[in-house]
């Protein structure tokens, strides 16, 4: 990386001490491995696509970062190594890079495969929110405006079926009617909205199973990728984690007949989080633990159809039909996730 010298130099790094390698797989921020002698670091670039002002991710990892180290000084939080300006981030050539102390002897998965990973991650997650219940979520910038604004999914999608690819809209128009047949679940999260009883809180907003680290005993240690930290609510992490941890198979699978729900696995999302969460969550946020799946998955399946329609310019796709069979895949998952309906309980 013929840039690699001026970030060096921001670290009062000497090149001769480096050895950098790729590292991970992330789908948004291109990820290295350092070595700087006997030391390990991860560097990343901010993908400035997808986050259009880097300074609001690094503001708010600054601030959550103080207030834990004042409140709860044990806490292994993940925050950017300072330059020798003591800034987060290093601006070369237009392109935003931070820096990150390796966790030695952590490791990070891209599949899970048990109940108790599930619940392991669920009650990291479940266990950041509840530290940062006492910060002022005013002082967050959105780093994502309206990423996780059901209402703003919906209109976006119908938006798409009067102003999109009309040979696609006719093509998959039992799918379209299927998904507004759901639109209950949208019509909740503005209810869910306008209540009082539903409070912003520090929330993560991408709760995939690779943004944990483990240790050697797979035991959870600690949460990372902290760009989508924003005002949220809890229906965004709990969600998150039900639409992509309970099924075995992605959101690209096409053979439906492989969307499960695994009910062991939702016990241990619930289970851990709310072992963190119970006694900061109200009566109606509890009463919406089982929603908090339907409202993640259902906000999926329309942001697939809707770049699908919109000839795929958010997404993109490998071949033609590929967001058309995420949205169908998602509306299945949905089903299979209702048909469980009779589990939920604190």
């Amino acid at each position: 990386m013929q840039i690699a010298e001026s970030i060096w130099d921001a670290y009062g790094f000497n090149k001769e001490w480096i050895v950098m390698i790729p590292f991970g797989n992330g789908l948004i921020n291109n990820t290295w491995k350092i070595q700087v002698g006997a030391n390990q670091y991860i560097l990343q670039n901010i993908n400035q696509q997808v986050f259009k002002d880097p300074t609001t991710i690094a503001s708010n990892i600054s601030l959550v970062a103080a207030y834990l180290a004042k409140h709860y000084p044990n806490y292994l939080f993940i925050a950017p190594v300072k330059t020798k300006a003591g800034t987060e981030m290093v601006l070369v050539d237009n392109i935003y890079f931070r820096l990150f102390h390796f966790v030695e002897d952590s490791h990070a998965k891209t599949v899970l495969q048990t109940a108790d990973e599930a619940y392991e991650a669920a009650k990291q997650f479940g266990r950041f929110t509840k530290l940062l219940s006492g910060f002022d979520t005013d002082l967050l910038k959105n780093t994502l405006p309206k990423f996780h604004d059901l209402s703003e999914r919906d209109q976006q999608f119908e938006d798409a079926i009067k102003e999109g690819n009309q040979d696609r809209k006719r093509h998959c128009s039992k799918l379209i009617e299927t998904i507004q047949q759901h639109k209950h679940i949208t019509q909740r999260y503005l209810s869910i909205v306008a209540d009082p009883a539903f409070k912003l809180r520090v929330t993560h907003h991408d709760t995939k199973i690779s943004n944990v680290l483990f240790d050697v005993n797979d035991k959870a240690i600690c949460v990372i990728d902290l760009d989508t930290l924003m005002p949220g609510y809890f229906i965004s992490d709990l969600g998150d984690m039900m639409r992509t941890y309970l099924c075995p198979v992605s959101e690209e699978e096409s053979d439906f007949s492989k969307i499960t729900i695994r009910e062991d696995f939702y016990h241990a999302i619930i289970q851990g989080y709310c072992e963190e969460m119970e006694l900061e969550l109200t009566l109606a946020e509890k009463d919406a633990l089982f929603y908090a799946g339907q409202f993640m998955i259902y906000m999926q399946a329309l942001r697939f159809m809707t770049d699908y329609l919109n000839n795929d310019r958010y997404y993109g796709a490998s071949y033609p039909e590929q967001n058309l069979v995420r949205a169908g895949n998602q509306m299945v998952l949905l089903e299979r996730l209702m048909e469980i309906e009779h589990i939920k309980k604190l």
